[in-house]
Order: structure tokens, then sequence, then C-alpha cells
């Protein structure tokens, strides 16, 4: 994983009295994204306070911005009805016919409903099934009715994780050929000519007694420039590319002290280093973490298990042209942030939709994977062309391309002066977790017969 974050540290203004400086570069709020629906029904709208504009550039919006935001996705999302009303510890979607009516749908010119567009209220995909006899490939996992809520995220109305959402679903199955020679991910990288004017503007700053770091501010993020998001393998027009930006801006933010913490015993990095330094850049990118992927012997159950994800740290050495070079080493104490991270990440699920969505889409990609490697679908015998993207005219919807970046700075006092430091970045690589992390189990063979197909719906209980 190539991050492109950038830590400086100015060991000769180092005083007592002095503050750290973090400076955040390759994050993004969660995100107001605009959006063409296409033939997915209707747009989220702004999401969080931010939006990006038509050119990519990051903006925060109004509060009246957010309030119309959420206000017209409320008027657009009537929640579970019917049997949907009612969660599930085991709710099963079939592929094949949850695509049927999907086509029925679009031939009828009509918008997806709801429970398509929001699987059925899914909240994670931890099993999936292949049923030869019926033509069909089944994804299951634990269900609740959904709801808006106030940060205009739609999430389960008693776990409060987002749930699975049919976009992002589309956009796995149509990456999925793509991510086999290329992981896929994001990083965001500063221009070589403004981690120069930074070191050179730090280089001049003299401090002493009352000085305040924070009266500099304006001409460090003038120096350093706006930062560049560069994605791999993914749509940059796609939902699960504006995933995994958020997913990394929170994180950072959470790191740098520029958030409070959403959940008891996770203090931000800048915290921990208060009084300590470094002489090189840290970094963190967030990756899957699956403890096993479970396979029947006839390969037609399949179980994930895990976490989902896992926060990496790594230090990086750069030289005064702003070069960056990974030393494959971390120190102590990003590693311990970087598990603490990870431990709570549940619980950071449920307090910012950002971590649960990025979640979700890795279980998707993973599920995708399985299905590609082993050819699950000419097993079962199942068309996915429409969900694959290769017949039909389902589209996902057009986000605008997350282009530019503008730093962020936060302070803390501290005894050992100056800390500059920026973390960032997301890595979903699926078949390097398919292949190294499956193992073969007997008992996922009864829970998929178990699971049998019971009615004409695509999804059942």
């Amino acid at each position: 994983m190539n991050d492109q974050s950038i830590v400086n540290q100015t060991s000769t203004l180092c005083r007592p009295f002095l503050c750290a400086l973090a400076i955040v570069i390759g994050s993004l709020p969660t995100i107001s994204w605009s959006q063409n629906v296409g033939g997915l029904g209707f747009s989220t709208g702004a999401v969080g306070g931010v939006k990006v504009d038509a050119d990519g550039v990051v903006q925060v919006a109004t509060q009246q911005e957010r309030e119309q935001s959420l206000k017209g996705l409320r008027g657009r999302v009537a929640g579970a009805m019917g049997d949907l009303r009612q969660p599930a510890a085991m709710r099963m979607i079939s592929l094949k016919r949850l695509q049927d009516a999907i086509m029925q749908s679009t031939s009828e010119n009509k918008p997806l409903s709801e429970d398509m567009l929001y699987l059925a209220g899914l909240q994670r995909i931890e099993y999936l099934f292949v049923y030869p006899d019926q033509s069909d490939i089944v994804i299951a996992g634990p269900a609740e009715p959904w709801t808006v809520r106030a940060d205009a995220s739609v999430v389960g109305q008693q776990s409060l994780r987002p749930v699975v959402q049919l976009e992002d679903l589309l956009t796995a199955f149509r990456t999925v050929d793509a991510a086999r020679h290329q992981p896929i991910s994001v990083s965001i990288e500063p221009t070589a000519e403004g981690s120069k004017r930074l070191q050179q503007l730090l280089d001049k700053v003299v401090a002493g007694p009352g000085f305040r770091p924070q009266s500099i501010e304006p001409a460090m993020r003038e120096a350093f420039g706006p930062q560049l998001v560069k994605f791999t393998t993914i749509s940059t027009q796609s939902r699960m590319a504006h995933t995994l930006v958020a997913a990394d801006y929170h994180m950072k933010r959470l790191s740098m002290n520029l958030d409070p913490s959403p959940v008891p015993g996770l203090p931000s990095y800048l915290e921990m280093i208060r009084n300590g330094a470094s002489d090189k850049q840290q970094r963190w990118w967030l990756a899957c973490d699956y403890q096993a992927i479970f396979r029947s012997d006839d390969a037609l159950a399949w179980k994930l298990s895990g976490r989902g994800v896992k926060d990496m740290t790594e230090e990086d050495l750069v030289t005064s042209d702003g070069v960056r070079t990974g030393t494959g080493k971390a120190n102590r104490t990003a590693q311990k942030w970087a598990d603490l991270f990870t431990e709570k990440y549940d619980e950071l699920c449920i307090q910012n939709a950002a971590f649960g969505d990025l979640r979700n889409v890795m279980d998707m990609n993973i599920v995708a994977t399985i299905i590609a490697a082993h050819q699950l679908d000419k097993v079962a015998g199942c068309d996915l062309s429409v969900i694959r993207g290769l017949s039909g005219n389902l589209e996902t919807g057009s986000w605008h391309t997350p282009k530019t970046i503008p730093p962020h700075c936060s302070f803390i006092r501290g005894a050992r002066g100056w800390v500059s430091t920026a973390s960032g970045g997301v890595e979903i690589n699926p078949w390097q977790v398919v292949s190294q992390n499956t193992q073969p189990s007997e008992a996922i063979g009864a829970t998929r017969a178990g699971a049998n197909p019971k009615s004409a719906n695509w999804w059942w209980n």
C-alpha cells in the first residue's frame, strides 16, 4: 500500500512550551455526493456537512444545505414495510431472483424499490450459498428494518450500523475482474513542491515564549497546498470510491485529534505522543481483516469470519525534496494506536457510518471474488450478467470524483516541541484475502441446507 501522507518534524524548533502540530492531508469528511441516479432510484444527497463540487474540490456545506439534505433523504426513504419491519438473525437474498426483480422494474421503467436498494435491511454478508439444483446463489446475514439517521445515513433501527446497499454490491461485481490484477485503493498524494515549501516555512519559524503555533497555520496550509486524491481499480465516480475516502478521512481526523473520539478508550495519536517525537513520518491505512473464510468440501457453502477491517501502520522516511520511502517498521506508539482503532472498530461502525460502510464494502468485494475465483455462477448455472453489468441497462449512480483536498492543522501542547504528522489510505485486496484465508469447514454445509430457498420472493428469513 503506497500511502501518500507526509510527516515533518523540525527538531531545531523543540521547546518545552511548543505544541504538537498535525497536518491532515489525504482525508475527506463524510462527503456530500452529487449523484446522477441512473437506474438506482434516488440520490443520497448531502452527508455529514461536506460536499464535493463538480470540479472535485471538497467544500463545507452550509447548515441550510445539511438540513435540506437530511430532509430530502427522509422524504424519499419511507423505511421497511411489511415483514421487513421485523429483524432477522439470518436473512437470505437470492441473487438470481433479485436480478429478476431488478429486470422487471427496469423493463417497466420504474425506480427500484427501497427493499432492493437496501437489500432487505441486510447488515453484513456473512454467508454465501450455491444451489445448482435451483440455478441460484444466495447471500445471507443479519438484517433489520432501516431508518434515516440524523447524519443522513441509512442504518438499522436497532444496531445503528449502516445497511448493505445494492449500489455497492453492483460495483463490487463489476470491479472484481480488475481487482484480480491490482488491489482497490485510495491514497492522497501531496505534491513534492508543497512538501518542500512547507519544510522551508517551518525552517524559518523562530519560536519563543508566548509563541502561538496557530498563528502560522494559514501560512502552513498555503505552503503545503491542495493534495491529490488517487484511486486504483475502482471507478472514481462510484459510491464505493467515496466510502473509501470517507473512512480514511474519519480515521485521520481521530488520529490527529481534529475530532473527539466517539468511543471510550480511543485517544488520538497526538495525545499519545504529546511528550514524544520521531524523525519519521507515521502513516496508517485500513485493510481487510478476516479471521478465516470457511468453505464446505463441495465449495457450495462459504462463511466470512472476522472483524472485516483492521488498521495498519508503518513509518516513512521523507527527504527534503518530499520523496517518501517506507521503512517496513512501525513505532510502538503508532502501532498501539492502530491496534486500539482496530479493537474499537465495531463500536466505531455504530458511531460513524463511514466505517460501517467500509466494512460492508469489504464484505461485498470478498463475496464477489469468491464467486469469480471459483466460477460459482457457472457451477450454479446462475446468470448474473445484469448485476455484473454485462447486459441490461442497470446503471450505478454517477458521483462527483474527489480530486483535491486541502490540509488541516491540529495543535496539542507537548513537552518536546513540534510534531507534524499525517496518515491515511485504504486498500482492499480481495483476491489475496480469498486465496490466503480460505479454510475447510463441515459445519457450514448444514447451514446451507437450512437456508434453502423457501418462497418465490427474492428474500426470506
